[in-house]
């Protein structure tokens, strides 16, 4: 095979990666041994473990899930051993963006109708429904009205666990900076009710509109006095202009979603490098997807800026292995169907090419879901691998920008904070160009990873100042609201 139809991606590799299809059914983006790896072997990529050989492998042949398979390792963990120095300092980059009165940066500017409950969502819907782009016609620096449904809030102690984290994203998402206004409505029953969505959330300093439809009489009494309140909100919340922002007040949400043997080797790392960029302007960036991080997390401890921050992040991973174990699963159960199409064989390759978006700054913290994210730099928050579960908790905790990278294809949008798109490979940024933002697939023919990495920074700060994303071109958002539900269904 020539030497122009594969890569070594680490000079320790037993593998080299095919950069285009290859005879005898080996896919672009997947592994053929570069190496004799008896059974029980270890397979190393990225210079590390990512799954071990569950039959002789001999070089040229094809590595993938018939003959690799996960199966639980000790991790080297150490903590705080090798903090990175700050990155240069990148000054004068700003975006034009809305200022808040708290101070807060805004990317963009919606109406929000939070429903607390499950009950109250078509009712929330109904209101939202009524603004179109007709009646918003006279508020030209508002983007939207949205409605913020979901599936939970009913039932459990206020106090409980599932409930206060709802509470956070609900709050979250209310009070975010790309909220120029926001109503509740409610059923009335419920556990999460307007009060105590209020109270706990700590909405009662805004003295948003609010609506219970036992007490207002039912469905259409509802929308109709909600579409009256959300008619009084459009003014003050249109009463904004873009300004001068510094960068740094960037919050940038790291996702990957439809991965594929691609993601670690182009998107993935030059995304890391627009993370890295984003820290040294001044500003912060997150990452997230606690069960996929699995077998790469002790490369983040090693980057923690104490012990404490990097033993909480193994602590997360110790609390998912019970969770899951719990209903009968195992979190290396990954990746998908669709991962594994494309390349990913078992959740530490997949896990080990989703960090790269980290870029290589300290960890400076780790977060619990939806928790406020407060500090500059490099972050993490726990949250399921699930895509929209996890935006969702990192926009409830402000991000104001995020940045996807997609293997097979995801469509993926968040109102109200826009999503760019980055295109692991040619071929299925070629398919999908209405759908893609960037396409890192460019890296295979010659461009840097640095190159594009730069690229998606430049795009970042554009979107922050309105450039619309393709997701947002077709209007996708509305329905990815997605807060994570951790408990029993009683």
């Amino acid at each position: 095979m020539p030497d122009d139809d594969r890569i070594q991606l680490h000079p320790d590799d037993d593998v080299h990666i095919a950069v285009r299809d290859l005879p005898g059914g080996v896919g672009f983006g997947h592994k053929i041994a570069s190496r004799a790896i008896p059974v029980g072997g270890r397979v190393i990529k990225y210079g590390q473990t990512i799954g071990f050989a569950t039959a002789d492998i001999t070089p040229g042949d094809w590595v993938h899930t018939h003959n690799v398979g996960a199966d639980s390792f000790d991790r080297d963990y150490q903590f705080a051993t090798d903090v990175p120095p700050d990155p240069a300092p990148i000054e004068g980059r700003t975006f034009m963006g809305y200022r808040r009165q708290d101070g807060r940066a805004a990317t963009r500017n919606y109406v929000a109708v939070v429903s607390t409950v499950n009950c109250s969502a078509s009712v929330s819907k109904y209101v939202a429904q009524r603004f179109g782009a007709n009646e918003l016609k006279d508020y030209a620096n508002v983007d939207g009205v949205i409605a913020l449904t979901h599936k939970a809030g009913c039932t459990g102690e206020p106090s409980d666990r599932e409930n206060r984290q709802l509470q956070r994203v609900l709050s979250g998402f209310a009070k975010h900076p790309n909220v120029g206004a926001y109503l509740l409505i409610g059923l009335g029953c419920e556990t999460n009710n307007v009060t105590q969505l209020m109270r706990r959330g700590q909405l009662l300093q805004d003295g948003p509109p609010t609506f219970t439809i036992q007490d207002a009489g039912g469905t259409a009494k509802t929308v109709e006095a909600a579409v009256k309140a959300v008619g009084e909100l459009l003014p003050r919340a249109n009463d904004v202009k873009r300004e001068s922002i510094p960068a740094s007040e960037i919050i940038l949400a790291l996702e990957c979603g439809g991965s594929d043997g691609h993601s670690g080797i182009t998107a993935n790392p030059a995304l890391g490098v627009t993370a890295d960029m984003i820290v040294a302007a001044g500003g912060t960036s997150c990452l997230a997807e606690t069960p996929e991080i699995y077998g790469a997390e002790h490369l983040l401890t090693r980057r923690a800026v104490s012990p404490d921050v990097g033993r909480k992040l193994v602590d997360l991973i110790g609390w998912w292995e019970r969770y899951v174990e719990f209903f009968g699963g195992h979190i290396d159960n990954n990746p998908s169907p669709g991962n594994k199409e494309g390349g990913l064989t078992t959740i530490y390759e997949k896990s080990l090419g989703a960090v790269a978006k980290g870029g290589s700054t300290a960890l400076r913290a780790v977060y619990d879901y939806a928790d406020p994210i407060t500090d500059k730099g490099f972050v993490f928050m726990d949250s399921p691998g699930y895509d929209p579960a996890s935006v969702t908790g990192m926009v409830a905790g402000g991000a104001n920008v995020v940045c996807f990278t997609t293997g097979r294809g995801s469509c993926y949008g968040c109102k109200p904070v826009p999503s760019i798109k980055i295109a692991t490979n040619t071929p299925m940024y070629q398919r999908m160009e209405d759908d893609m933002d960037v396409n890192a697939g460019v890296i295979y023919a010659g461009t840097t990873v640095q190159e594009v990495g730069r690229e998606i920074f430049e795009i970042v700060l554009r979107v922050a100042s309105g450039e619309k994303t393709k997701s947002e071109q077709h209007g996708v958002g509305d329905e990815e609201f997605c807060p994570w539900s951790i408990g029993p269904v009683l």
